[in-house]
């Protein structure tokens, strides 16, 4: 179970700001935070979200193969929230739509260039 992933950022304000107005439609909020980092959730618990400035000090980079996936209830849910973030001016790396037979999903970068997706995941009954 993943407790949190984290993202590089360049500007932890502005990426505050970014998220905290993607997330707040899915309930998801700013929790607790320092001047270096940013956790959002529903609560702090399994599955939070973290935005923070590199450890070492040196400049983020977006990792090539790297990216982090916020499950969405509906796939109407995964097709607003993709909307809104190129709205606020993420870029597309994949518009909505079924990757998979039991998978849907939204691709976009974050303002610093980080991967993320909103998905739908139905397998069906096990």
């Amino acid at each position: 179970m993943i407790g949190y992933t984290t993202v590089g950022v360049s500007d932890l304000t502005r990426a505050k700001d970014f998220y905290t107005s993607l997330l707040a439609d899915m309930g998801i909020q700013p929790l607790m935070g320092t001047e270096r980092l940013q956790l959002f959730g529903n609560g702090m618990g399994p599955g939070m979200f973290a935005i923070c400035l590199p450890f070492d000090g040196q400049p983020n980079h977006p990792g090539n193969g790297n990216m982090s996936a916020i499950a969405c209830d509906t796939k109407d849910q995964v097709d607003a929230m993709y909307h809104k973030a190129i709205e606020l001016g993420a870029s597309c790396e994949g518009e909505p739509g079924q990757r998979m037979p039991f998978f849907y999903g939204a691709y976009f970068r974050d303002l610093d260039g980080n991967k993320l997706c909103f998905f739908k995941m139905d397998l069906g009954e096990a």
